[in-house]
């Protein structure tokens, strides 16, 4: 098993910059991607960021890409999400996600292991 757990979160204005961490325990070798989902109220959960093992094939959803930056640091176990320029409709909870399966993937039954999220609220 995996554990994950999200920090970072917050109450931020629009345009502002927010660092969202997730950190892994457990069974952290077998996993051969980590990445980021976020579902807002009344919103299915969307993909947000992903990035394989080590760290050299990083993808984005289109909303995000330009604004957000994703990592990892191995040494730490621990993923973190860069989000500059944050905009109202960024205002979601932020799951942390890994698997085993995959180093590429943007569905959320590819992700076997889950945080229990991360509140971002960004105001107008």
């Amino acid at each position: 098993q995996v554990q994950l757990v999200e920090s970072g979160g917050g109450l931020v204005q629009a345009g502002d910059s927010l660092r969202l961490s997730c950190a892994a325990s457990g069974r952290t070798f077998i996993t051969t991607g980590m990445g980021w989902f976020r579902q807002a109220p009344g919103k299915e959960r969307e993909f947000v960021s992903g990035i394989n093992w080590s760290g050299g094939n990083t993808y984005y959803a289109d909303s995000v890409k330009g604004r957000f930056t994703i990592s990892r640091d191995n040494a730490k176990n621990t993923v973190y999400l860069q989000m500059n320029s944050l905009k109202p409709e960024d205002t979601a909870v932020y799951y942390c996600v890994a698997t085993g399966r995959y180093n590429h993937a943007t569905q959320a039954n590819d992700y076997d292991y889950w945080g229990q999220g991360t509140q971002v609220t960004v105001s107008s």
